[in-house]
């Protein structure tokens, strides 16, 4: 059987961000290598959605087939057949997951939990579920390729394994800018899909401080392969798990015990033995060590 769909929704409940981050590439790209086998090839036949605008588009994909499901930075792209994609955007707390055909209740959102903020019903009998917790989470249906409406996503730099990435664009880029380096790979504009958790470990990588406005080519250079280095190993660890991410079968991601930097303020660094310490730029907790990059 598959969703009898009515409308429900819940109030999330407040929770603490100690060591809470959002989702960032690798965690968003294991969820797409989850799902994509499970959501290919199958349609939309019904939708239910949490009143709020920011799930109500999830009734806006009913009767379109999902074609490939790839990934933009931070968002799952749904491409449908109609010359439409469906974001999803997970948020803090935001998870995709589909429930088999024996699994699917009748009763539509608060059957999945009290957390269910949109469900699809789809053609072989299946449901998509999408949960968030906090609310931060987001979904969109727009033109192809047209991002005009999410700035976000229409000013997002290359994809940091793409050709387009090196480290003339990245110099180039920051140069742009006489904010902090931190503050810039968050903004998404230099480069797509890092986040709080990986650019701490990419900038102590490259032995780049937090707050340096500047950086010359050659610390580019490192600062490109350090992002990819780290990037890469979280999507080999299946993401990083500190409190809410979980993958498409609830599982937790494996890379929280490879982190040398981010979340570990008081500890000893792994290069030179001294404290890391932490500091808040631009309302981002921020881990470095103060020797080992300097300003």
């Amino acid at each position: 059987m598959c969703l009898h769909l009515s409308q429900a929704g819940s109030t999330a409940g407040s929770m603490r961000i100690a060591l809470q981050a959002m989702p960032e590439l690798p965690e968003v790209e294991t969820v797409r290598r989850g799902l994509a086998p499970r959501v290919v090839g199958r349609v939309f036949v019904d939708a239910v959605a949490h009143p709020s605008a920011k799930f109500q588009p999830a009734l806006e994909a009913v009767g379109a087939e999902i074609t490939a499901l790839s990934r933009r930075g931070k968002y799952l792209r749904f491409e449908l057949d109609d010359g439409r994609e469906m974001l999803g955007h997970l948020g803090m707390t935001g998870s995709f997951r589909v429930a088999a055909d024996d699994e699917a209740p009748t009763l539509g959102l608060d059957a999945y939990g009290p957390h269910c903020r949109a469900a699809w019903c789809l053609d072989d009998g299946s449901s998509l579920i999408f949960r968030d917790t906090r609310r931060f989470g987001r979904l969109h249906v727009v033109a192809a390729g047209d991002y005009r409406a999410i700035p976000t996503l229409h000013t997002m730099g290359p994809e940091p394994f793409d050709e387009q990435f090196t480290a003339a664009s990245l110099h180039k880029a920051l140069a742009r800018s006489s904010r902090p380096v931190k503050t810039q790979l968050l903004s998404q504009r230099p480069v797509a899909g890092v986040g709080n958790i990986y650019a701490d470990e990419a900038l102590f990588l490259s032995g780049i401080h937090p707050l340096a406005t500047r950086i010359g080519r050659v610390r580019a250079e490192r600062l490109v392969d350090a992002i990819q280095t780290v990037l890469a190993a979280g999507i080999a660890n299946g993401g990083t798990t500190l409190r809410d991410y979980t993958n498409v079968d609830g599982g937790s991601g494996e890379n929280q015990h490879q982190l040398v930097a981010y979340g570990r303020s008081g500890e000893p660094c792994v290069r030179c033995g001294g404290t890391l310490r932490h500091q808040v730029i631009d309302a981002r907790t921020t881990t470095f060590c103060s020797t080992c990059q300097r300003r």
